[in-house]
């Protein structure tokens, strides 16, 4: 299911002091593969503020995101419509939390210097606030400009007054445009763009069917046969999608009269890239469930 909505809804802010130009939005994807009983971490945002995710084990009750995660890599890949391939890095994780992790991977992944926090409160299984700020020094920045802005930050962390900035600074109502104004405060800053980000999931009946035909032919004809009932629960929004044995014969079987190659698809393309959706064959039907 989804976890508990934030009591403030945040926004990603796009800003620059005057100086600076340009700035490229792409699609990030964050999966951390972990040993950790978390069993891994992944999430996927649009240019668009359009985001979803998932960790591998969801009811893992009181216990530390460190702990939880444990050991592992942190892999980024990135995409935009302009570029021929996608940017794939990867770095090992140090620390177990997200934004010395990441920060890390910016400096040794995309030789990016850059200044981060993020952080949540959660009250018993409410989150209750959460969010952050990323800050990259960009080429020809003025020392004048680095030690402004480093100010800056050290009053932002004595405003929000605890270690897990800014978490306290939204619980009072702070806003990400007022924190950018703190960051970029004698710099003449100008936002770009604000988002409101949104969870939206592309699950639906007819990827299940196509992750099905990613499967060997004689697994499918299988899994028709054998099984009373054919069920996939979507590992992003948590829905479950069932199928009785002849209508999913009957949609297979038209998916494939379509022609092509459904593993050419970019759609899929891009989920096999990152290591995502899918259909796991080992769970079939009964109590268990395929992963879409």
């Amino acid at each position: 299911g989804h976890p508990s909505a934030p009591s403030h809804t945040n926004t990603f802010m796009y800003t620059r002091p005057h100086k600076h130009k340009h700035i490229h939005t792409h699609t990030p994807i964050h999966a951390r593969t972990a040993d950790g009983p978390i069993r891994g971490v992944v999430a996927i945002s649009s240019g668009s503020g359009e985001t979803r995710g998932y960790v591998g084990s969801p009811m893992l009750g009181d216990i530390g995101i460190q702990e939880a995660i444990g050991k592992g890599s942190i892999q980024v890949v990135k995409n935009h419509p302009d570029w021929p391939n996608p940017y794939n890095g990867i770095t090992a994780i140090r620390h177990g939390d997200i934004d010395r992790d990441i920060g890390i991977y910016l400096a040794e992944s995309e030789q990016r210097s850059c200044a981060l926090a993020a952080a949540t409160s959660i009250n018993g299984i409410l989150c209750t606030a959460c969010g952050g700020y990323l800050i990259e020094q960009l080429p020809g920045a003025e020392e004048d400009t680095l030690r402004k802005v480093e100010a800056n930050l050290a009053r932002l962390v004595a405003m929000d007054g605890s270690d897990r900035i800014p978490t306290n600074l939204l619980l009072v109502g702070t806003t990400p445009y007022q924190i950018a104004e703190t960051v970029l405060d004698g710099l003449d800053m100008q936002p770009l763009q604000q988002i409101r980000p949104t969870f939206k999931c592309g699950c639906s009946e007819e990827r299940l069917v196509r992750a099905l035909c990613l499967l060997p032919a004689e697994e499918v004809e299988d899994l028709i046969e054998k099984e009373e009932k054919i069920e996939a629960r979507c590992e992003f929004c948590g829905t479950v999608y069932r199928m009785g044995p002849d209508e999913m014969r009957e949609k297979y079987d038209a998916m494939l009269s379509q022609g092509g190659d459904v593993s050419k698809d970019s759609e899929f393309e891009e989920m096999l890239d990152n290591g995502i959706g899918g259909v796991d064959g080992s769970d079939k039907g009964g109590d268990g469930g395929d992963k879409a």
